[in-house]
């Protein structure tokens, strides 16, 4: 009974909200597959440009955060099964595509744009150069990454914790750092299995 009760409580709660708010975004003009959850704490703007599969899951604080300028196309395109970890930012001017069955860790930013620096000017003057992000299928992106204009990442890659992604990464390969380097086959390899013993 207590754990029933605990079910209503924290999670029946966050269902019937969640399903309430995507009502609210899809009556805004976003394009919303299939069984989708996004809990609150973050915030949304320009739903007509934005698409979301099925069965994606955006946990606590999601910020899907298209220009704030008129555009008949799309900006952020996601496919299906993703998980968001807490914190999400998805920070659009041109394009950002998302595949499927990715995992996002917590605080994860993800931009397809970035100010320009020109001497003489102030920094909310600066021109803007857009790109475009692609993140293929399958990835797994650790906690707090930072993923760059004009980066592609390739079917199950690996991106580490905290690192800075400013350069397309392979299919299947781990990067990490700052910025971002391509791991040694044997540096996560070893890691993966936990190691020699």
């Amino acid at each position: 009974m207590k754990a029933f009760a605990e079910y209503l409580f924290l999670k029946g709660s966050r269902g019937a909200t969640s399903r309430l708010r995507l009502v609210s975004y899809r009556l805004l003009g976003m394009k919303l597959g299939l069984r989708n959850r996004m809990e609150g704490g973050g915030r949304v703007r320009r739903c007509s440009q934005i698409e979301i599969g099925s069965y994606n899951a955006f946990t606590q604080g999601a910020w899907l955060w298209p220009n704030d300028v008129d555009c008949d196309g799309i900006r952020i395109r996601i496919g299906d099964r993703n998980y968001f970890n807490r914190n999400l930012m998805i920070d659009a001017c041109g394009l950002i595509e998302i595949g499927d069955q990715n995992m996002f860790g917590p605080d994860v930013y993800i931009t397809d744009s970035n100010h320009r620096f020109d001497p003489g000017l102030a920094p909310n003057e600066q021109p803007m150069d857009v790109g475009k992000v692609k993140i293929g299928n399958r990835c797994w992106i650790g906690a707090k990454a930072v993923i760059l204009k004009d980066v592609e990442l390739g079917d199950g890659c690996v991106v580490g914790a905290g690192a800075v992604v400013t350069k397309s990464v392979s299919p299947g390969a781990v990067v990490a750092g700052v910025p971002a380097k391509m791991l040694p086959a044997a540096n996560y390899s070893l890691r993966l299995t936990g190691g020699a013993r």
